[in-house]
């Protein structure tokens, strides 16, 4: 007896000896973030931000890594295979957390370990200039007055775009039927062309269309009207309650140490509180985060709440 107590002992002070030498260790090697969309989009620009600049506060390099298809789940499933070391991570925007409600995928999202949010954004409500409407409650008309079923695009089953609008159907009862795309280029180009009536997207991409006339922006889901565009209402004050936020945060493998996670959160919290990083987010018309990993965590649960009651509501099954 004497010596398993002894034996105990000494595997306490093993561990109590490894686990600050592990994390005064982080990190030694290059980091990853895994990117599951192709380059060029907004989940794209703003982690190359990040790694751009972390480097300088981790001194080891960070590599951003496009692993797109089956709309993010071929990256997730790479990075929830990999070590819960705090070398790689996930970009993930909030739907991320239902994508077991939408998909068949090989792991449980909910386990990700949340590290920090990049940034914040709203999504809008955007219609084609031919489209005889300029705010939220002259489409609602316009579509009631309709003899038919206004079609809404999307980049894909369960995107942001697709739940987003799945949320307005549900609100105002409305018949809004969904044309789901490969990607937002086309479901854009096609809403600028007229094929499809209405779309919800991130400010971020939208802007450029907005800003060229391209589009018509009739609405905003956040909670308060945008700076840049403080004259178009949110969606809240036609229909309350009314809120979609899009952010892209970085996640890491179940299972990754919490001071790894707290390290990496801090570090990325630095890169964002610099004015030059900052600005450029903000120039995006982007709310600059870099929050710690339980302020993530409670983003990602009031936003798995909003929309898994979505996702039931509109009866939106696995894929």
């Amino acid at each position: 007896m004497k010596m398993q107590d002894a034996f105990r002992g000494l595997c306490l002070v093993i561990c109590c000896w490894t686990m600050p030498v592990a994390a005064q260790s982080f990190p030694s090697k290059p980091i990853t973030f895994v990117v599951p969309y192709p380059p060029g989009g907004t989940a794209d620009l703003l982690p190359r931000l990040v790694a751009e600049k972390l480097p300088d506060i981790l001194g080891v390099p960070v590599v951003v890594m496009n692993k797109p298809g089956a709309a993010g789940i071929v990256g997730a499933e790479l990075v929830s295979r990999a070590a819960p070391d705090g070398y790689t991570l996930l970009v993930v925007p909030p739907h991320f957390f239902v994508s077991d409600l939408l998909y068949k995928v090989s792991f449980d999202p909910k386990k990700f370990v949340p590290v920090s949010i990049i940034a914040s954004y709203p999504n809008v409500l955007l219609v084609s200039p031919t489209i005889p409407v300029n705010d939220v409650p002259q489409l609602l008309a316009w579509a009631k007055s309709q003899n038919r079923s206004l079609n809404f695009a999307s980049a894909g089953t369960g995107s942001s775009q697709h739940l987003t609008t799945e949320m307005l159907k549900d609100m105002t009862k409305l018949d809004f039927q969904h044309v789901p795309y490969k990607g937002t280029a086309p479901a854009i180009a096609d809403l600028i062309a007229g094929h499809v009536d209405i779309m919800f997207d991130n400010l971020i991409t939208a802007l450029p269309y907005v800003q060229s006339g391209r589009l018509k922006l009739l609405g905003v889901a956040s909670p308060a009207r945008n700076r840049l565009f403080p004259k178009t209402p949110t969606m809240a004050e036609t229909l309350p309650g009314f809120e979609s936020v899009t952010w892209m945060g970085l996640t890491a493998p179940p299972g990754t140490p919490t001071d790894v996670v707290q390290k990496l959160s801090h570090a990325i919290g630095q890169v964002l509180a610099d004015p030059k990083i900052h600005k450029q987010i903000a120039d995006l018309q982007a709310e600059p985060l870099g929050n710690s990993s339980a302020q993530m965590a409670e983003t990602v649960r009031l936003d798995t709440v909003r929309w898994t009651q979505v996702i039931r509501s509109a009866n939106i099954t696995a894929q």
